[in-house]
Order: structure tokens, then C-alpha cells, then sequence
């Protein structure tokens, strides 16, 4: 279908696309010119999500791109291409930096930042948050919080991120600078992205 269609960005979640990269290698098909950028997002990306693509596709133009982001946010907050360099590094595989717009902050569990390396929960502010949960208030109330933090224009008095989205989820900033995504906060199971 990627091929007939002439498909040229796909965007998956990292399980599902492993799964599409093993049918394709029951295929005999070898080649798809037109596919330019493979997305993903849903759940942490990991090089066994992966690998399997670069050692069946090794010369292909494609871009994988990692991003990371919640529906709170209008979906993506974060953006790393992904190399078979950072396959090389072993790990998990880098969420990259912030989209323009936005400000992500890792807070310890009393709203403090925490230092490289450290594991924190992912706040995210920006002009795609969203205003809340409908009909949620208390919801509402927990997850989006005032933002300490915010940088304020002076000349427009506006800036990133007056408040703040409460993500539930595990990150740590690597010291190149990106994200690396760890997982839940919290209970909560996702099953192929869901």
C-alpha cells in the first residue's frame, strides 16, 4: 500500500511500525522511493523498534524522526531525527528538543528542576497547550498548572507558557541536550501506542 499509494510520510508508533518492517520482509517488495519521513510518537522508541528498518533498508533517503508529545499539547512537543549513529550509543533512542513554541521542563515531585541525567516528570508549556479538559475542572485544576517558570515579551507582554501541562510522564535531559523519554509516571498501561 506504501508503494501503490506512493505514500511519502508515515507516522506510526514504534511497536506498530516493528511490525510493519517484519511484513515487508515477508514481501519481496525491496524499495519504497517515495516514503521520505517515518514519524513516530505514542511510546518510548527504542533501536529494537528500528534496527530492523536500517539493516533492511541501509541506503534508503528516509527520515526517521522521533518526537515526543501528548494530546494536551496538540500532539507533538519534541523532535529528534534518528541516525544509525544513536543506534551505535545503545539506549533508548533521544526525543530530541523542543518544537519552537514550546518549553519543556522536567520537575521532581516538588515542582523543582531536576539536572542532567536525573530522571523528572515531563511539564510542557506553549502555544498548543491546550485549556483544559471539558466539562473537568478538578482534572482540569491537577493537570494544567500556573508556570512558574514562564518567560514573558516584554514589548507584547506575552510569552511561552503562563501555565503549564502536568504530562505523567518520565524523562531525563542527556547532555547533548535532548530528551530521552523513560516511561509512565504512573499506572497507566499503553498497549502499541494506545
Amino acid at each position: 500500500l506504501l508503494t501503490q499509494e506512493k505514500v511519502t510520510l508515515l507516522s506510526q508508533t514504534p511497536s506498530m511500525f516493528r511490525e510493519l518492517v517484519g511484513q515487508a520482509a515477508e514481501t519481496s517488495q525491496s524499495d519504497l522511493p517515495d516514503l521520505r519521513w517515518i514519524v513516530f510518537g505514542g511510546e518510548a522508541l527504542e533501536p529494537k523498534h528500528i534496527q530492523p528498518w536500517f539493516d533492511r533498508y541501509p541506503d534508503a533517503h528516509t527520515q526517521l524522526v522521533n518526537m515526543y508529545g501528548i494530546t494536551e499539547t496538540t500532539v507533538h512537543v519534541t523532535h529528534q531525527v534518528i541516525t544509525t549513529g544513536h543506534l551505535a550509543q545503545g539506549g533508548r533512542l533521544p526525543a530530541g528538543r523542543p518544537l519552537p513554541g514550546y518549553q519543556v521542563r522536567l520537575l521532581d515531585p516538588h515542582g523543582n528542576p531536576v539536572p542532567t541525567g536525573v530522571p523528572g516528570e515531563i511539564y510542557v508549556a506553549g502555544n498548543g497547550l491546550a485549556r483544559g479538559y471539558l466539562h473537568r475542572p478538578q482534572l482540569t485544576a491537577e493537570r494544567f498548572t500556573a508556570n512558574p517558570h514562564h518567560t514573558a515579551d516584554t514589548t507584547t507582554g506575552t510569552g511561552i507558557g503562563t501555565r503549564m501541562y502536568r504530562s505523567g510522564d518520565l524523562a531525563r535531559w542527556l547532555p547533548d541536550g535532548t530528551l530521552e523519554h523513560l516511561g509512565r509516571a504512573d499506572d497507566q498501561v499503553k498497549i502499541r501506542g494506545y
